[in-house]
C-alpha cells in the first residue's frame, strides 16, 4: 500500500472516530447473494486495507445449510483462501448499530491477484465492460417485494398483519406496528437510494423502491439493502424473507429491474420519438436479446427450487416469453415514459435472486440482442398468459440450469469459470431437494399407503 494510500485510510479511520465509530464491518457477496463479511477494529484497518481479510474460497459453495458444495476450486483444490479488502469508497454507518460502519469488499484471488471467478459484483463488472466496448452504459432501477413474518405460538413462523384487501397502502391499516416506517427510514440512512414503500399484494408483503444508477450502484444497493431488511427484521424478533414464494395461499415476491442504456454522451439510447412505438432500434433488439435468452436467465433470476412454484396462469409472475406496452402480464414491460425515462421492465426476476447476477445476466442478454440486431415479434396485446400465444419459460430449476448451460452465447459473456461454478452449485442444490421427504409427502401419503 503506497504512502498516499495509506493517508487516505488514516483519512477515513479520523472521520469515523469523530464520529463514534470503532468497528468496520466488511460484507461481500457469496454466490446466492448472501452477505459474508467481517467485523474490523478501527485501529485494524490500515492492516486490513494493506494485507487483506482472508477467507476461505469455499464460502462461495457452502448451502443455506451449511453443506459446503463439491464445485471445482473449494474441497478439491484443499479449501484455499481468497483475500478481501475493504472498498472504503462504500462506507456508510449502520444506523441501527451504533459504533459501526459498514463497506463492501473487493474480492481477489491471492494466487492469481485476479478476481475470484466466482465473485458475483466482479462478474457484472465484466460484463458491464464488454457493454462500454459498445458505446453502452446500462442503468438499472431495482424494485424489491419481500414477506415479514413473526413467531408462531403453535410452532415456526407466520405472516406479520396477513389481513387480506390491503393492496398498495401505507399506514397502521397494513402495518400495526409501524414496521414499514422504521425500516424505510433506516435504509434511507443507510444510503443505498430508498424511495418509498408501501403494503404490497399479500398479507404481510412489503415493497421498497430504489432509485435508478449505473449498473454496479444498482446492485451494491440491493445487495446491501436486502442484508439490512432481514437485519431490522432480527431486531425486531421477526423474520424478513426473500424467498420467492413462501405461503401456499399466497403469491411471491418479485425482483423487477427497470433497463435503459446511456451513450457516451449520457443519452438515453432506448428513445426515439420516430420510432416504433416510441422506442430506438437499440431498445427493440435489447428487448429481442432478453426474450430470446429468457430460457437461461431464468436460471438466474429464479435461482432456487422454490422459485418456480411462483409462476402460473394469473399470478401476475410471468412464466411466458413475451413483451408488451405497459402490460404487467408480460414478461418484459415497457413502462409508458419515453425521453429521459424510455426503459424496459424485466418482471421475470423473484426477489430471491442474487442482485449483481441478476443485473449480469440481464444486461449480458440485452448486448447479445443489440449484437444481433434483431427486433422482437409484435408486442402482447390485452391480458397475457395465453401458451397458444408465447413460448413457456423453464418451469423447473433443472430445465432452467439445462438452459443456462446450453446458451452458450450467454455463458461465453459470463465466463467459464462462473458458469461452471454455478451449474455445479446449484445442481447439488437441486439433488439435495429430490432426496428429501417434504411434509406434503407425509400428509398425502403416510394415513393411507
Amino acid at each position: 500500500m503506497s504512502a498516499h494510500d495509506l493517508e487516505e485510510v488514516r483519512r477515513h479511520m479520523q472521520r469515523l472516530a469523530a464520529d463514534g465509530i470503532d468497528v468496520v464491518r466488511v460484507t461481500y457477496p457469496d454466490l446466492i447473494g448472501t452477505d459474508r463479511g467481517r467485523d474490523v477494529l478501527l485501529e485494524e484497518l490500515p492492516r486490513a486495507c494493506e494485507h487483506g481479510l482472508a477467507f476461505c474460497r469455499a464460502v462461495y459453495h457452502t448451502s443455506p445449510q451449511g453443506d459446503v458444495v463439491p464445485v471445482g476450486g473449494g474441497l478439491d483444490a484443499g479449501l484455499p483462501d481468497i483475500c478481501v479488502r475493504p472498498d472504503l469508497d462504500t462506507l456508510v454507518p449502520l444506523p441501527w448499530e451504533p459504533g459501526v460502519a459498514a463497506c463492501l469488499g473487493e474480492v481477489v484471488d491471492p494466487a492469481t491477484g485476479a478476481p475470484a471467478p466466482e465473485s458475483p459484483r466482479d462478474l457484472l463488472r465484466a460484463v458491464l465492460a464488454r457493454c462500454a466496448e459498445h458505446g453502452l452504459r446500462p442503468v438499472v432501477g431495482p424494485e424489491l417485494e419481500y414477506f415479514l413474518c413473526e413467531p408462531d405460538p403453535a410452532g415456526g413462523w407466520r405472516r406479520y398483519a396477513p389481513d387480506p384487501g390491503v393492496v398498495y397502502t401505507a399506514g397502521l391499516r397494513a402495518d400495526p406496528d409501524n414496521h414499514l416506517l422504521r425500516t424505510l427510514r433506516h435504509v434511507r440512512d443507510l444510503r443505498v437510494g430508498a424511495i418509498s414503500g408501501n403494503h404490497e399484494f399479500d398479507g404481510g408483503q412489503i415493497e421498497i423502491n430504489l432509485a435508478h444508477s449505473d449498473a454496479v450502484s444498482a446492485a451494491d444497493r440491493s445487495f446491501r439493502f436486502k442484508a439490512a431488511i432481514k437485519e431490522l427484521a432480527r431486531k425486531e424478533g421477526r423474520l424478513a424473507t426473500f424467498m420467492a414464494k413462501p405461503f401456499n395461499d399466497a403469491g411471491g415476491s418479485g425482483f423487477h429491474l427497470h433497463l435503459s442504456c446511456d451513450d457516451t454522451e449520457g443519452r438515453n439510447t432506448f428513445d426515439d420519438p420516430s420510432g416504433p412505438y416510441g422506442l430506438s432500434t437499440t431498445a427493440r433488439h435489447a428487448v429481442a436479446g432478453i426474450l430470446a435468452h429468457a430460457p437461461a436467465l431464468a436460471a438466474l433470476l429464479n435461482p432456487t427450487v422454490n422459485s418456480y412454484k411462483r409462476f402460473g396462469p394469473d399470478t401476475l409472475a410471468p412464466w411466458l416469453i413475451d413483451w408488451g406496452l405497459d402490460n404487467r402480464s408480460a414478461m418484459v414491460r415497457i413502462p409508458p415514459e419515453r425521453g429521459s425515462g424510455a426503459r424496459l421492465e424485466l418482471r421475470l426476476g423473484d426477489a430471491s435472486a442474487n442482485p449483481y447476477l441478476a443485473i449480469a445476466g440481464t444486461t449480458a442478454a440485452a448486448l447479445l440482442g443489440v449484437l444481433a440486431g434483431e427486433d422482437p415479434p409484435a408486442p402482447l396485446e390485452g391480458y397475457g398468459y395465453d401458451s397458444a400465444r408465447s413460448a413457456v419459460l423453464p418451469q423447473t430449476l433443472s430445465a432452467a440450469l439445462d438452459a443456462l448451460e446450453a446458451d452458450t452465447a450467454l455463458t461465453d459473456l459470463l465466463g467459464k469459470g462462473f458458469t461452471t461454478s454455478f451449474l455445479s452449485y446449484k445442481r447439488d442444490e437441486v439433488e439435495r431437494f429430490h432426496r428429501h421427504v417434504t411434509d406434503w409427502e407425509f400428509t398425502e401419503y403416510a394415513f393411507h399407503l
